[in-house]
Parts: C-alpha cells; sequence; structure tokens
C-alpha cells in the first residue's frame, strides 16, 4: 500500500510540471528547458583487501517565473572481498509553485532503499513551505518545513514505522569564482519514531563548462536503530559531475 501511495505523491508533484510544459503559449521567447546534472564516483582497493565502490547521481530541474521543477535519482554499491558491503539507491521528486520572490510551496516526495543501514526503506511524502533567506548572483540560502507522512521499515526484522512527520530542508551555496563554489544541504524528516538527518557538503572545482571536480561529505543519522546498528554513517567521495 505504501509503494501505491507513494507512487501517487510522486505523481501529483510531477504532473503540474508536465501540465505547466504543455501550456506554454507560442511566442519567440525561448521557452524554460529542463537542465542537469550527472555524477560518478569509483574507488578501488587492491592488496590486503580488495573493494571497490561505484557512486552515481542524476538531478534535473526546470524553473520559470511562477514553477520550479526538481527530480533525481542516486544510488551506492560496493564490494569488499566480493562480498556485498554497500547497496543503497534513492529517487526524489518536488514540484515548488512561487508566491512571491522569495516565498513558495511545494510538495515533494522521496524513496530509498538500502541494504545495510539501520532502516531497510523509507520513503516520504510532505507539503512544504519555501524562504530564500539570501538569493544573489553568488550566495543562496534557502529553509523549507512542512508536515509529511512517511513509511518505514527497520533492517533485518518485520518492523514497520508509518506515521507524520515534519520535514525541514536548508539548502546553501556560494560561488566564489567562476570555477570554485561550496555546497551544503541539510534534510531532516523528524517523527515519533525516528528522526532522519542527511547533511551533504563540499566543493565544485569547474575544469570547463559541462566537467568539474566534486568532493564531498555525506552524513545520514537515525536516532532509532536496533541494538548493535550505527546511527551515524558516512560518506566521503570525489566524483567526476557533467552538467547539461
Amino acid at each position: 500500500m505504501h509503494k501505491f501511495l507513494l507512487a501517487t505523491a510522486i505523481g501529483a508533484v510531477m504532473a503540474p510540471g508536465l501540465l505547466h510544459a504543455n501550456e506554454l503559449p507560442a511566442s519567440d521567447t525561448e521557452a524554460p528547458h529542463w537542465s542537469g546534472n550527472g555524477e560518478l564516483g569509483l574507488a578501488l582497493s587492491r592488496g590486503n583487501t580488495d573493494s571497490q565502490t561505484l557512486i552515481g547521481k542524476l538531478s534535473l530541474a526546470r524553473e520559470d517565473e511562477r514553477w520550479k521543477h526538481e527530480a533525481g535519482l542516486a544510488f551506492l554499491y560496493g564490494q569488499q572481498d566480493e562480498i556485498d558491503s554497500a547497496y543503497r539507491y534513492e529517487a526524489f521528486g518536488k514540484t515548488g509553485l512561487r508566491l512571491g520572490e522569495r516565498s513558495r510551496l511545494s510538495g515533494s516526495a522521496r524513496t530509498e532503499r538500502d541494504h545495510f543501514a539501520a532502516y531497510e526503506y523509507q520513503s516520504t511524502a510532505a507539503f512544504s513551505y519555501g524562504h530564500d533567506a539570501v538569493k544573489t548572483e553568488a550566495t543562496h540560502l534557502d529553509f523549507e518545513i512542512g508536515p509529511g507522512y512517511r513509511w518505514s521499515k527497520l533492517q533485518g526484522v518485520r518492523v514497520h514505522e508509518n506515521g507524520g512527520v515534519v520535514r525541514g530542508l536548508m539548502d546553501f551555496g556560494h560561488r566564489f569564482n567562476d570555477s570554485t563554489s561550496i555546497y551544503d544541504t541539510l534534510l531532516v524528516e523528524a517523527g515519533h519514531d525516528n528522526t532522519f538527518a542527511r547533511n551533504e557538503a563540499g566543493v565544485l572545482v569547474k575544469m570547463s563548462d559541462a566537467l568539474a571536480l566534486k568532493a564531498g561529505v555525506e552524513v545520514r543519522h537515525n536516532t532509532d536503530v536496533l541494538p548493535g546498528i550505527h546511527k551515524t554513517d558516512t560518506l566521503t567521495t570525489v566524483n567526476v559531475s557533467y552538467g547539461f
């Protein structure tokens, strides 16, 4: 049931973007288009321990004066001595309607499955109010907060934790010059059974108009885990990024 409800929520989030695209009037002005970014990273170790880790991300965005649409996919897969040591994949979608120059209402949905984390899956659908606290050519700082609902299951046991959450998001970015920028994104989903927090921070260095090197640290934390399971997972990456 939770998969059906989540699929419905994702459809509701993405539908306004599809309808809006079909309703654009014909004119000489170039219509807003989808832009995107793809990332790929690979880490190999040989010797006393043979390991390999593959990381990939794809994000898409489209924005005009009223609407902003986002969607993306991500995966993480690792092996150590020919035994799986990491296996996670995620998907998300979000649509925001601007209320003014710096405020908006958004509907979002995300789902992730992880074979080695505290939770086998966590899926969330939410509505949020957003505010652009800082919005300049070089710097942005955005906040979102609102209610939602989460479906989740603890790893390795038949224990489901479904219920309401409060979703909060902070998105910061600053461009030092044409080639170097930093970013920091914090997502919090706080519920009665568990509070999930994810923070991604790093630096992006452009090598050309499309290619860049991206180094970052991702920290994931769950407040409620089974005995013997770590509450915090940290992932450090260096990826090649391609914008289009």
